[in-house]
């Protein structure tokens, strides 16, 4: 069995995409998923699956779509490649509040950063299947845009190391 973390896109987030955690833990045991764990109301959870990554996805996906009447994004890493996001944080040395990490499906363009617009101070670096982001003023008042995350999803440090330790990977 393969431990895998799924974080959701535009979950319980300012009002939309309403999804008690219940009713997530709920359809992830309805696919099959075992030892089901959510973490914080922002679609986040753990839990273990015989099927690959790119199934997990999908089973997930439809049982969102179904549930919420439109498509929900789910990005899905292994408790192992998510231990090696929070490895990788660039920005290790910043308050991890203020460091966010956005989530995609594939690597990010290599000129993904150049395409940037609303950059005020802020640190970005590329990795994996991910971007990370240091708000060294906080993201309150950010108008920090980077189109290749649109359609990620994004987690700050601490919550990414909240993850890691639920899934064993610490």
């Amino acid at each position: 069995m393969t431990v895998y973390v799924a974080l959701l896109r535009a979950v319980n987030v300012g009002g939309t995409g309403k999804l008690p955690m219940a009713e997530l833990k709920a359809m992830c045991e309805a696919a099959g998923f075992r030892h089901v764990r959510t973490y914080i109301a922002s679609g986040n959870v753990v839990f273990e699956s015989k099927a690959s990554a790119a199934r997990v996805k999908a089973a997930l996906e439809v049982r969102l779509e179904d549930y919420a009447g439109k498509p929900v994004g789910v990005m899905v890493r292994t408790a192992e490649e998510l231990a090696a996001v929070l490895k990788a944080n660039p920005f290790a040395k910043a308050a991890p509040n203020r460091v966010l990490v956005s989530f995609l499906d594939e690597a990010p363009p290599k000129d993904a950063l150049a395409h940037a617009t609303g950059v005020r101070g802020e640190e970005m670096r590329l990795g994996a299947r991910e971007l990370y982001v240091h708000y060294d003023d906080g993201i309150g008042t950010s108008k920090l845009r980077i189109p290749a995350a649109k359609d990620g999803t994004a987690r700050n440090i601490n919550t990414v190391a909240a993850l890691v330790k639920l899934a064993g990977a610490d």
